[in-house]
Order: C-alpha cells, then structure tokens, then sequence
C-alpha cells in the first residue's frame, strides 16, 4: 500500500493519524531547517530538555513524537549543534521518535536505573564537550522554565565541573517555540477559517433565538461545536453583551462591558466573543462582533459600524509598527503614539501564539499594561511567527445617545518577510442577528 502524505491546508480538522504524519513531518523538518539557526542565534551548542511524566517541561511536547501524549518516567533529550546540523539524542526509558536511544537501563541490571540515565547525560557532554550548555531556566519567560528545581539538582550533581558551562536557553525556547513553518502558517490560514465559521454559525439564528438564548448559552454552544468538530478549546469561550442604556463600568483599571454574561440576548444588542482552538499542535485566538438586529431593521446602526472602522483602524495601526527587529514595547509605544495622533482612543494587547495560546516571545501590551511590559515586551519580533493582533477601541454611539462602546477585535496574522498578512482575512462588517 502505497501512503500519500496528508495535506493539511486542506479543510480541517484532519483525522487523528493524519495528525499525526503531519506533526511527524514537521518535527523532523523543524529539526533539520529551523534549530540549527536557532541554536547558532542564541550562541547554545547543547540543549538539555528535561522532564517527568506529568510534570513536563512546556517545550518538551513541542518535541516529542505525535504519539506521545505527554513524558514518559524520565524524558532527557539532548540537542546537540555539530558542523553537520544537530544531532538528537533521548536518554529515556522508551523509543523517542526519530531522536537516536541514547541509553537502555537494562544494560546493567546492577546500576540503578536513575543513576545510570544521568550517567548517560554526563557521557553524552563529555563527548560533546560543548561551551555553553542550555537549560530551560528563567525569571522572566514562563515558557523557557520547565526544569524543575528537582531535576535541575539531579543534573547539576551529574555534570559535575560541566555544571559551570550550564546557561539559561531563554532565547533558543523562544526562538524554536514562536517560529512556524510555511507550511505550519498555511495550516493556521485553515484553522482561523474554521473559527471564524463557527462564530458565524454562533451568531445565527441557528443559534440564538432573540429573548430567550443567553450570552452564557452561545459561549458553550461553540465550546460544545469544537468539542463536536474533533478539535479543542484551550480556554473557555466567552460572549459577552452590549446595549444602549447599558454603559461601561470601570473594572480592574480599566472599562468592561457591564451586561452580566448570563444576559439575555436582546434586539440591539452588540455581542462579542472571545474563543480559541487547538488542533495539529497549533492555537488560534479570535474576537468577533456582531449585532442584533431591531424590527425593521436591515442594517447596525452607522455609529457601530463606525466603531468597527475605527477597530480596523487600530489593527492597521498597529500591524504598520510590527517589524522584525523591533522589541513589543516599541511597537506597542508606536502604535499608540499613532493612534493619539489620529484622535483613536484604544489599547493594544496583542501577543504571538502558536504552541501555546498565549504563545512564546515578545508581549505587544497588556490590557492593564499600556506602558509596556517590562521582561517579555523587551523581546524582539522576529519573521515567520504569529500573532493574535488583539486590541479595542472606545468610541461614542450617536444612535446609543453618545454612549461609548468598547470595540474589541482579535484577529491571526503572520509575520513573514514580506510583511504582515491576515489569516484567512480579518472582520470589517459586523455580523447580523436577526432579531425576534
């Protein structure tokens, strides 16, 4: 039988062996075209990835095989940069995929099994005899510090004098963890496509009936529907409301929406909604709008179109700021600074994903950080990576008597070498309810 390998830009998601494959594929060529340059920009000739089953370093799934699930007992593996690429070993228990066995503890029965692996570890530095070896360490980066305190003392005793070669791999962690492959970029054009369709197909009549659905009843509606579509929510979806008579309350630094979230919706609302999924290893993090159209109406009022404009306005703002080269906290000033020229009153709050949701590397602002964020803001943006190009605006609604309304938008973009470019296109008209 002759296997044809998945294509996964097409329609998603794909069945779990499927999966597979394609994460299998992309490993092998994330090591082979991606790491060597990474290890050679963070100056780290080994890498030491390690961690127990349960208690797994949050690098270490974005290296093993699709098969495994999470860590088995120990997981060591050591990434080693040669003049001929990098050379991959496990020192674990198990088969690791494509990574070469480094270690059995069978070989002999009378050494304990944990004193031999680390053995093993200390075998495979003395061979090596690298200058700076990486671990995953670090105050700052939440990603870059899976080793635990517990397997830190155990392979610091196991190095002995090479202990003094170990260096935190903060800039290697996000380097291999933000960077996507073409092929893992068009995947994401495919998995923002299938978020936006389930938002459109939340805020439909299919849905909602109009003075009886909830915004609660919506937000497990679409967790429910990616549960249903073989794919997963890595947090639990929100919808919230707006309306006239209604205004912002200030909450936590800042000004929400104040309709409860177990509101009724209602004829002239605006809902949004905040989701994300998960599948092939890659997330996505959307925020979309929409509006509950009143009798005799065809159309949302000019005023919240409006608002979406200037939203629209805000992104195209900020995405003209984010440049390779440039740390988060600069394009967050940037993009404030230009936004206040143009009257836009609106935050940024925008952060990459890919692995994780709230992915590694640099943090464009946060909600309740306007000013910058000291640590992860001083990052620099790097090209081919994403983005969830998350922000709002505040706009006042002539038709809602003045009153401003908060116009959150969050929207997948790549950042390549040409630029940036939407993912599967961003919203620009807000989406009709029909009414009751």
């Amino acid at each position: 039988m002759t296997l044809v390998a998945p294509d996964p830009t097409r329609a998603v998601p794909l069945p779990l062996r499927e999966q597979a494959d394609v994460r299998d594929r992309w490993l092998t060529q994330r090591l082979l075209d991606l790491l060597p340059a990474l290890m050679d920009r963070a100056g780290i000739d080994l890498w030491l990835v390690v961690g127990r089953e349960y208690n797994e370093d949050p690098v270490l799934p974005s290296l093993l095989p699709a098969t495994w699930l999470s860590a088995r007992r120990r997981t060591i593996l050591a990434l080693h940069r040669s003049d001929d690429g990098v050379t991959a070993a496990a020192v674990s228990r198990y088969p690791v995929g494509l990574f070469l066995p480094a270690w059995s503890p069978d070989e002999d029965p009378a050494v304990p099994a944990e004193r031999s692996q680390w053995a093993e570890v200390r075998r495979i530095v003395e061979q090596a005899d690298p200058r700076r070896i990486g671990i995953d360490v670090s105050r700052t980066l939440a990603h870059a510090d899976g080793l635990s305190h517990t397997e830190h003392e155990q392979l610091v005793t196991a190095l002995g004098p090479y202990a003094e070669r170990l260096v935190p791999a903060e800039e290697l962690v996000v380097g291999w963890l933000e960077t996507r492959l073409p092929e893992e970029i068009a995947t994401l054009h495919g998995l923002n496509r299938l978020a936006h369709e389930v938002i459109a197909e939340a805020f439909s009549s299919a849905v909602v009936t109009v003075g009886v659905t909830t915004a609660l009843d919506v937000a497990w509606w679409i967790r429910q529907r990616f549960a249903d579509l073989g794919v997963g929510a890595w947090f639990q979806p929100t919808v919230g409301l707006q309306r006239a008579g209604v205004p912002l309350a200030e909450a936590r630094g800042t000004t929400m929406p104040a309709v409860p979230y177990d509101a009724v919706v209602e004829p002239g609302d605006l809902v949004h909604c905040d989701v994300g999924l998960s599948s092939l290893g890659l997330m996505t993090d959307t925020q979309r709008n929409a509006y509950v159209l009143q009798p005799g109406e065809t159309r949302a009022p000019a005023g919240l179109q409006a608002a979406m404009a200037v939203g629209n306005r805000m992104q195209d703002l900020t995405t003209a700021q984010m440049r390779p080269g440039r740390t988060g906290n600069e394009v967050l000033a940037a993009a404030r600074a230009a936004a206040a020229a143009e009257g836009v009153d609106g935050d940024v709050y925008s952060h990459p994903v890919g692995y994780h949701g709230h992915g590694a590397g640099p943090a464009i602002g946060m909600w309740d950080a306007q000013g910058g964020v000291p640590g992860t803001g001083d990052l620099p943006l790097h090209a081919e990576t994403v983005w969830a190009l998350e922000l709002c605006v505040r706009v006042p609604v002539p038709e809602w008597g003045g009153q401003t309304v908060r116009m959150a938008l969050e929207q997948g973009v790549a950042l390549t070498g040409t630029g940036v470019e939407y993912l599967d296109g961003r919203q620009t008209e807000l989406i009709l309810i029909p009414g009751a």
